[in-house]
């Protein structure tokens, strides 16, 4: 631990270290996943000390890191901190630096750090080590023992990554789970969002089948026909949803709607026609693209379509299953969900009651401590915390980046120096109050 961990530089070129580890969830298992569990292995031990670190692989290629940092009352339930180190694509055409470079600008009177993962959520990750490196520097003895969770996976649902993790031998060894910190998003304001619970994620597909023929002729009930009278109906409820966002209701004193209070439909997957091996009768329309060829005078027997929907916790996703049958059934259509996901079949939320959830009020008074406006919401997408909340456990999305756009899986994605370095300091009020928390009344006695 030789180096100057209170320094802006030591910790922003380990951070821009870590995002030049090309940790895309599709390539990550060929190698970057692993390369990027060594890093934060590597880091925790030669900069924060801990030494009780272990990197356990549930499905091959995809590494998870766990860290403990020991309590002086092993008893007390403990603190989790948990984050994902892998990152969706990006397309370089469309950013103005290479999106794995790590490039720091100097722009809006201060640096800017671009890269993919700089918001989601690599961030966070480096945030939580260089916290615990300064902590252990100052000698600070947690009361309660600090366990880190790195995890891959995230970014295509956390189905071997988070999920595998929670049934796993080593996740029973921790032993009660107090309160977990897990990702949230940049607030544009001079605030932080903390988000206390996430809509419910279904990726559906539907299916229609009709009859084929000559694409002259007005056949019935084609499938084409069926699956758009679904997509109508579906997009219909889109746009309700849509006009939602911002009313009050008409009370004055209600909060306006923000995205996590809607449900969103989004049609992202379309697939029909008779596919040809090549050629064709002249007559006979067809269409030709780089890579595939249509016979576009047959009307197609088959017909799909993919959905992302999520769906806001004042919606009963029983309710919202009955609404999308009713839609299928009218057109003589089937549904499912896509089976390479891990759909949830209600809504968890975390307790924002004190009372109910004294956590929450460890986290407030904190808060107030830190000086920053606190707005709490409803994730709009999907993080591993649903996981986590599935399960009981009282978990927080937070990212602590005021000031700054929204970009995760955005061009141009970027962190300010200032911000980063804010972060750490953030957390290491919120790591110290959390870990220091007497037991508490809803924890019984020991």
């Amino acid at each position: 631990m030789a180096e100057d961990l209170a320094s802006a530089t030591h910790a922003v070129e380990a951070f821009r270290e870590f995002l030049r580890i090309r940790s895309v969830s599709a390539e990550g298992p060929q190698g970057a996943y692993a390369e990027a569990a060594k890093w934060v292995s590597d880091y925790a031990r030669d900069q924060a000390g801990l030494t009780s670190i272990k990197t356990v692989e549930y499905s091959a290629g995809k590494p998870v890191v766990l860290m403990e940092w020991p309590g002086s009352e092993p008893d007390l339930p403990c603190v989790l901190l948990n984050s994902h180190y892998d990152v969706v694509p990006a397309m370089p055409e469309h950013w103005h630096t290479d999106p794995f470079a790590a490039v720091m600008k100097d722009e809006a009177g201060g640096g800017r750090i671009y890269g993919r993962g700089t918001q989601d959520m690599k961030c966070v990750c480096v945030q939580y080590l260089v916290a615990i490196a300064r902590l252990r520097r100052s000698g600070f003895q947690p009361t309660r023992t600090v366990h880190l969770s790195f995890v891959p996976d995230e970014e295509i649902g956390g189905a071997d990554g988070i999920s595998l993790l929670l049934a796993s031998e080593e996740w029973k060894a921790l032993g009660p789970v107090g309160i977990a910190l897990d990702e949230g998003l940049a607030n544009p304001r001079n605030a932080f969002t903390v988000f206390y619970g996430e809509r419910t994620p279904w990726w559906l597909l539907v299916k229609a089948e009709g009859p084929t023929g000559h694409g002259s002729r007005f056949i019935k009930d084609t499938a084409v026909q069926k699956l758009m009278a679904v997509c109508d109906k579906a997009l219909a409820f889109r746009k309700e949803q849509e006009d939602a966002l911002g009313h009050t209701g008409g009370c004055s004193h209600a909060r306006a709607k923000k995205l996590g209070d809607v449900t969103t439909l989004n049609l992202t997957m379309l697939k029909a026609g008779v596919a040809m091996a090549g050629g064709g009768d002249g007559g006979g329309a067809e269409a030709a693209t780089k890579h595939e060829r249509y016979a576009l005078n047959v009307i197609p027997t088959e017909a799909r379509a993919g959905f992302d929907v999520r769906i806001d916790p004042n919606t009963p996703t029983e309710d919202f299953k009955a609404r999308l049958a009713g839609w299928c059934k009218e057109e003589g259509v089937t549904w499912e969900l896509a089976d390479w996901t891990t759909p949830l079949h209600e809504h968890y939320l975390t307790s924002v009651d004190r009372d109910v959830n004294p956590w929450w009020g460890v986290f407030l008074d904190t808060m107030k401590d830190v000086g920053v406006e606190i707005e709490p919401e409803i994730f709009p997408a999907s993080t591993d915390s649903r996981y986590l909340r599935e399960l009981g456990i009282p978990a927080l999305g937070f990212s602590p980046m005021r000031n700054t756009p929204i970009l995760l899986h955005d061009h141009n994605e970027y962190i300010a120096q200032d911000v980063f370095m804010d972060g750490i300091e953030v957390y290491e009020r919120l790591i110290t109050a959390l870990a220091s928390a007497e037991r508490l009344p809803t924890e019984g006695k020991p």
